[in-house]
Protein backbone atom coordinates (compact mmCIF):
# COMPACT_ATOMS: atom_id res chain seq x y z
CA UNK A 1 0.00 0.00 0.00
CA UNK A 2 1.21 3.30 -0.92
CA UNK A 3 -1.11 5.91 -0.07
CA UNK A 4 -3.97 6.39 2.28
CA UNK A 5 -6.43 6.66 -0.42
CA UNK A 6 -5.66 3.19 -1.35
CA UNK A 7 -5.84 1.76 2.13
CA UNK A 8 -10.13 3.50 2.02
CA UNK A 9 -10.60 1.76 -1.31
CA UNK A 10 -8.96 -1.29 -0.37
CA UNK A 11 -11.52 -1.06 3.15
CA UNK A 12 -14.52 -0.15 1.28
CA UNK A 13 -14.16 -2.78 -0.75
CA UNK A 14 -14.06 -4.99 2.17
CA UNK A 15 -16.56 -3.38 3.73
CA UNK A 16 -19.12 -3.81 0.76
CA UNK A 17 -18.29 -7.12 0.37
CA UNK A 18 -19.66 -8.13 4.04
CA UNK A 19 -23.09 -6.02 3.09
CA UNK A 20 -23.07 -8.16 0.24
CA UNK A 21 -22.68 -11.67 2.05
CA UNK A 22 -25.23 -10.71 4.57
CA UNK A 23 -27.69 -9.64 2.13
CA UNK A 24 -27.06 -13.24 0.90
CA UNK A 25 -27.39 -14.62 4.16
CA UNK A 26 -30.53 -12.52 4.90
CA UNK A 27 -32.28 -13.79 1.66
CA UNK A 28 -32.11 -17.45 2.54
CA UNK A 29 -33.96 -17.40 5.71
CA UNK A 30 -37.65 -18.23 5.31
CA UNK A 31 -40.45 -15.80 5.73
CA UNK A 32 -43.94 -16.69 6.01
CA UNK A 33 -43.65 -15.77 1.73
CA UNK A 34 -42.32 -17.73 -1.01
CA UNK A 35 -38.65 -16.95 -2.80
CA UNK A 36 -36.80 -18.04 -4.97
CA UNK A 37 -33.93 -17.15 -3.02
CA UNK A 38 -35.18 -19.91 -0.49
CA UNK A 39 -33.93 -23.06 -2.31
CA UNK A 40 -31.92 -21.64 -5.49
CA UNK A 41 -28.87 -22.56 -4.09
CA UNK A 42 -29.85 -26.01 -2.70
CA UNK A 43 -27.44 -28.39 -4.69
CA UNK A 44 -28.74 -31.05 -6.61
CA UNK A 45 -26.61 -34.19 -7.61
CA UNK A 46 -27.15 -34.17 -11.35
CA UNK A 47 -25.41 -36.93 -13.62
CA UNK A 48 -22.68 -37.02 -11.25
CA UNK A 49 -21.75 -33.62 -10.38
CA UNK A 50 -23.20 -31.04 -7.69
CA UNK A 51 -25.44 -28.35 -9.40
CA UNK A 52 -27.63 -25.36 -7.82
CA UNK A 53 -31.07 -25.73 -8.35
CA UNK A 54 -31.59 -22.42 -9.91
CA UNK A 55 -28.43 -23.92 -12.90
CA UNK A 56 -30.68 -26.85 -13.61
CA UNK A 57 -34.91 -25.29 -12.87
CA UNK A 58 -36.66 -22.54 -13.34
CA UNK A 59 -37.79 -21.32 -9.74
CA UNK A 60 -40.98 -19.37 -10.29
CA UNK A 61 -43.57 -17.66 -7.34
CA UNK A 62 -47.29 -17.94 -8.97
CA UNK A 63 -48.74 -17.62 -5.54
CA UNK A 64 -47.81 -15.98 -2.58
CA UNK A 65 -47.13 -19.10 -0.55
CA UNK A 66 -46.03 -21.41 -3.33
CA UNK A 67 -43.08 -22.04 -5.21
CA UNK A 68 -43.09 -23.93 -8.42
CA UNK A 69 -39.64 -25.48 -9.79
CA UNK A 70 -39.72 -27.05 -13.06
CA UNK A 71 -36.53 -28.49 -14.27
CA UNK A 72 -34.94 -28.14 -17.91
CA UNK A 73 -34.15 -31.88 -17.61
CA UNK A 74 -37.65 -33.83 -17.01
CA UNK A 75 -35.42 -36.62 -15.93
CA UNK A 76 -34.04 -34.44 -12.93
CA UNK A 77 -37.16 -34.16 -11.57
CA UNK A 78 -36.45 -36.90 -8.94
CA UNK A 79 -33.12 -35.44 -7.95
CA UNK A 80 -34.38 -32.16 -7.05
CA UNK A 81 -37.54 -33.25 -4.96
CA UNK A 82 -35.15 -35.45 -2.99
CA UNK A 83 -32.81 -32.28 -2.67
CA UNK A 84 -35.24 -29.72 -1.84
CA UNK A 85 -36.42 -32.57 1.21
CA UNK A 86 -33.07 -33.09 2.29
CA UNK A 87 -32.20 -29.26 2.81
CA UNK A 88 -33.82 -28.97 6.08
CA UNK A 89 -35.68 -25.77 5.88
CA UNK A 90 -39.13 -27.00 6.90
CA UNK A 91 -40.98 -27.33 3.42
CA UNK A 92 -42.12 -30.39 1.43
CA UNK A 93 -42.17 -30.70 -2.75
CA UNK A 94 -44.79 -32.30 -4.19
CA UNK A 95 -43.92 -33.56 -7.90
CA UNK A 96 -46.64 -34.21 -10.21
CA UNK A 97 -44.20 -35.69 -12.78
CA UNK A 98 -43.67 -32.89 -14.56
CA UNK A 99 -42.70 -30.13 -11.98
CA UNK A 100 -42.30 -29.58 -8.37
CA UNK A 101 -44.53 -27.62 -6.17
CA UNK A 102 -43.55 -26.55 -2.77
CA UNK A 103 -46.13 -25.08 -0.73
CA UNK A 104 -44.75 -23.02 2.00
CA UNK A 105 -46.26 -23.46 5.44
CA UNK A 106 -47.41 -20.52 7.45
CA UNK A 107 -44.29 -20.34 10.92
CA UNK A 108 -45.21 -20.49 14.23
CA UNK A 109 -44.43 -17.60 16.51
CA UNK A 110 -41.47 -19.68 17.66
CA UNK A 111 -40.17 -19.78 14.52
CA UNK A 112 -40.42 -16.37 13.76
CA UNK A 113 -38.89 -15.71 16.66
CA UNK A 114 -35.79 -18.34 16.15
CA UNK A 115 -35.74 -17.08 12.77
CA UNK A 116 -34.63 -13.14 13.54
CA UNK A 117 -32.63 -14.76 15.68
CA UNK A 118 -30.71 -16.34 13.31
CA UNK A 119 -31.04 -13.01 11.36
CA UNK A 120 -30.04 -11.29 14.14
CA UNK A 121 -26.53 -13.01 14.47
CA UNK A 122 -25.60 -13.36 10.74
CA UNK A 123 -25.85 -9.22 10.84
CA UNK A 124 -23.75 -9.35 14.29
CA UNK A 125 -21.29 -11.57 12.64
CA UNK A 126 -20.99 -9.39 9.51
CA UNK A 127 -20.26 -6.53 11.52
CA UNK A 128 -17.57 -7.72 13.53
CA UNK A 129 -16.45 -8.61 10.44
CA UNK A 130 -16.81 -4.63 9.07
CA UNK A 131 -14.94 -3.69 12.28
CA UNK A 132 -11.63 -6.03 11.87
CA UNK A 133 -11.88 -4.81 8.02
CA UNK A 134 -11.70 -0.89 10.07
CA UNK A 135 -9.05 -2.23 12.44
CA UNK A 136 -6.67 -3.62 9.62
CA UNK A 137 -6.38 -0.21 7.90
CA UNK A 138 -6.27 2.50 10.56
CA UNK A 139 -3.17 0.19 11.56
CA UNK A 140 -1.96 0.07 7.82
CA UNK A 141 -2.35 3.60 8.19
CA UNK A 142 -0.14 4.11 11.41
CA UNK A 143 2.58 2.21 9.72
CA UNK A 144 2.37 4.56 6.21
CA UNK A 145 2.13 7.46 9.03
CA UNK A 146 5.68 5.34 10.98
CA UNK A 147 7.42 4.89 7.59
CA UNK A 148 7.08 9.20 6.39
CA UNK A 149 4.44 8.20 3.11
CA UNK A 150 1.78 9.90 4.73
CA UNK A 151 1.76 13.25 7.05
CA UNK A 152 0.12 13.06 10.68
CA UNK A 153 -2.33 15.41 9.24
CA UNK A 154 -2.92 12.56 6.11
CA UNK A 155 -3.28 10.06 9.41
CA UNK A 156 -6.10 11.66 10.92
CA UNK A 157 -8.36 12.68 8.09
CA UNK A 158 -8.22 8.94 7.06
CA UNK A 159 -8.66 7.31 10.13
CA UNK A 160 -11.87 9.54 10.61
CA UNK A 161 -12.45 8.47 7.14
CA UNK A 162 -12.47 5.18 7.73
CA UNK A 163 -14.71 5.18 10.70
CA UNK A 164 -17.06 7.19 8.52
CA UNK A 165 -16.83 3.90 5.87
CA UNK A 166 -17.47 1.97 9.08
CA UNK A 167 -20.46 3.64 10.49
CA UNK A 168 -22.03 3.67 6.84
CA UNK A 169 -21.71 -0.15 6.38
CA UNK A 170 -22.97 -0.47 9.98
CA UNK A 171 -25.92 1.58 8.89
CA UNK A 172 -27.12 -0.53 5.40
CA UNK A 173 -26.47 -3.55 7.90
CA UNK A 174 -28.90 -2.34 10.66
CA UNK A 175 -31.42 -1.38 8.24
CA UNK A 176 -31.25 -4.82 6.36
CA UNK A 177 -31.56 -6.71 9.59
CA UNK A 178 -34.67 -3.97 10.62
CA UNK A 179 -36.23 -5.35 7.19
CA UNK A 180 -35.90 -9.01 7.76
CA UNK A 181 -37.44 -8.36 10.91
CA UNK A 182 -40.29 -7.09 10.19
CA UNK A 183 -40.69 -9.53 7.18
CA UNK A 184 -40.03 -12.34 9.19
CA UNK A 185 -42.16 -11.58 12.57
CA UNK A 186 -45.66 -10.16 10.65
CA UNK A 187 -48.09 -12.48 10.33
Amino acid sequence: MESSIEVLMAAEEKMDKCVEFLHHDLSGLRTGKASPSLVENITVEYYGTAARLRDIANISTPEPRLLVVSPFDPSSLGAIEKAIGAANIGITPLSDGRLIRVPIPELSEQRRKDLAKVASRATEEQRVAVRNVRRDANELLKTLEKSGKITEDDLAQSLEEVQKLTDAHIKKMDGMLAAKEKEVLVV
